[in-house]
């Protein structure tokens, strides 16, 4: 299964939990299960078919492009990343 690390700022959603271990071969279908133990959850990472606008994944220390599509294997680390801003 792969291990998702969870943003803080949603950790609530969680019970708490930083780590979650879910099946998925996308990172769409992590998501789906991730929404599937902790309810409403993709709808704070997901809007219109993409993550949130101010929100990356990275797979396996990969930046994954937008969009669900984006393979995860079952060994996989998945971690949401909130968007830095500065300049």
């Amino acid at each position: 299964m792969a291990r998702v690390f969870i943003p803080i700022q949603i950790a609530k959603l969680t019970g708490g939990a930083r780590v979650v271990e879910v099946s998925g071969a996308t990172l769409g279908e992590v998501i789906d299960a991730l929404d599937g133990l902790h309810p409403g959850i993709r709808d704070r990472l997901v809007e219109d078919g993409r993550l949130r606008a101010g929100l990356a994944a990275a797979v396996d220390n990969v930046l994954a492009p937008p969009g669900l599509g984006h393979t995860v294997g079952p060994e996989s680390e998945v971690i949401f990343l909130p968007a830095l801003r500065g300049g």
